[in-house]
């Protein structure tokens, strides 16, 4: 067994199981804010990266990716139900989003999240070699670094949350809320999005565990744990190379002229999720196509809806009532060949999502709530010429760095539709200081820069900054091995978070 000094460890492993014409086993780079995110800085250092497969049975060995290692971690049909789909996304997801759903709450889940939880974290004792840094992701694993600590003491451990962490009030609400919070507390540094959510974390800690704590550090036992606020972002330079392609540029200029060369496109890119405000955004578009502020021939909606945790009983009939509306909308305002709204829910790869960033004039991003939102930077990061409207919820993590966006509240149906509004009438001077305002923060706050902050506070300036962040990134990379035997009943999950 090969041991690393760098342990990256997620729910999901950064790849997709995709068969080739030959039936070969081509593993990809999968398109989940927090693959995008990472994937940039790991190419060029040796990690592993320990995490599930996507599918139930057992573990397929695969081989290294772009360098990383990729060290599988085994889920049962009835881990995956009520670990993945239980614990992490039926009570940590909407309770964590402001319980925009009600969050659930069963014994048998948390019994499943405790044992997926220690089985990741044998799994990351076993590959880290001796003071190795292990670098924890996100709400599905909050108590790998407790768990970790007491396996193996030596490890400088970090967890960051990639999605909001709630005020007092709702986290209270969880039956086991001690234990997550001691889980978190294994780490040497707990990582979040957003001073608010470092500032509730203290609060909890406080309050729940009674022990000391600042917004900035945690006394527990004999150490001190550090938190504070990492907004991650995305590899600006190669987002702006990629949409300044010639043949991306081609592409948006064909995807214009299919669209019936509109004279405005409104775009929208999310996961199919109750967070991302999707039915809000179609009400208030198909109320300015009503009152004929916004007319078909001359203005179009392409809302992209990626599937997700299709198996989750609240994702079908959200995606059932989005499906409905849509068509409502098109049958009431869509004329023969002018639907009102183009409705895609295949995903799309990096070159196709960033000619629809260059041909959308305005990108609207309005979630209910999100930790980040890396949508909104890709867009800005795309639009190499300083043109373009950002339409952005105040609730994305983003809006506190993209403050030239046309920020709105998205639970304020007519302030939404102000929002459009605006962001459609703006005049090019006004988009155009807006845009290039954003440009320069993204490329001053990329990926290397969010790493290289986070990597400094956990590993005290040791070798790993200068490892991961000085080397250029290239291509997207791709191992062919021979097809593993695949698992039944293998659901298609997204990554959360970003």
């Amino acid at each position: 067994m090969r041991q690393s000094s760098l342990v990256v460890v997620a729910n999901r492993l950064p790849i997709d199981d995709n068969q080739a014409p030959d039936g070969a086993c081509e593993w990809r780079r999968s398109p989940g804010g927090l693959v995008s995110a990472l994937h940039p800085l790991l190419r060029h250092t040796p990690a592993t990266w320990v995490g599930w497969a996507g599918g139930t049975g057992p573990a397929p060995a695969l081989p290294d990716v772009d360098g990383v290692r990729m060290h599988t971690v085994a889920l049962s049909p009835e881990d995956l139900r009520d670990h993945y789909e239980g614990f992490a996304n039926a009570t940590l997801w909407p309770l964590y989003h402001d319980s925009v759903e009600q969050p659930q709450h069963h014994r048998r889940w948390w019994e499943a999240y405790q044992r997926v939880n220690q089985r990741f974290a044998e799994a990351t004792a076993e590959v880290a070699e001796p003071g190795a840094v292990i670098w924890v992701q996100d709400y599905h694993l909050q108590l790998v670094p407790g768990q970790l600590r007491a396996l193996r003491p030596d490890l400088r451990i970090g967890f960051f949350l990639h999605v909001p962490f709630p005020p007092p009030e709702l986290f209270m609400q969880l039956p086991r809320r001690a234990e997550l919070l001691r889980g978190m507390l294994g780490a040497d540094l707990v990582g979040f999005q957003r001073v608010q959510a470092a500032h509730n974390f203290a609060q909890l800690v406080t309050r729940v565990l009674e022990l000391p704590a600042t917004d900035r550090r945690i006394g527990i036992d004999d150490r001190v744990v550090r938190i504070g606020a990492f907004p991650v972002s995305i590899d600006t330079a190669e987002m702006a190379a990629l949409a300044d392609r010639p043949d991306v540029a081609a592409r948006a200029h064909r995807l214009r002229q299919d669209l019936g060369d509109p004279r405005q496109v409104i775009l929208s890119v999310d996961r199919m999720d109750y967070t991302k405000g999707i039915e809000q955004r179609l009400k208030a578009y198909s109320e300015l196509l009503a009152s004929g502020d916004v007319k078909v021939r001359d203005t179009v909606l392409v809302q992209v809806a990626m599937p997700s945790r299709e198996r989750v009983g609240q994702y079908q009939i959200l995606r059932e009532r989005i499906e409905r509306e849509v068509g409502r909308i098109n049958g009431e305002f869509g004329r023969v060949g002018e639907p009102a709204i183009h409705y895609l829910t295949q995903p799309f790869d990096r070159a196709e999502l960033a000619a629809l960033y260059r041909v959308a004039d305005v990108m609207a991003v309005t979630p209910l709530r999100d930790g980040m939102n890396l949508v909104a930077k890709e867009y800005v990061a795309a639009r190499v010429d300083d043109t373009g409207a950002l339409l952005l919820s105040e609730f994305a993590g983003t809006a506190a760095e993209l403050s030239q966006a046309y920020l709105v509240n998205p639970h304020d149906l007519e302030g939404l539709k102000q929002g459009l509004r605006a962001a459609l009438r703006a005049s090019p001077a006004d988009t155009t200081q807006r845009m290039r305002a954003m440009r320069a923060h993204l490329h001053q706050h990329d990926i290397r820069a969010w790493a290289r902050s986070y990597l400094r506070a956990l590993d005290e300036g040791g070798a790993l900054i200068s490892r991961l962040t000085s080397t250029e990134t290239g291509s997207e990379g791709t191992a062919r091995v021979p097809r593993p035997v695949a698992p039944t009943g293998s659901p298609a999950v997204h990554q959360g978070g970003t």
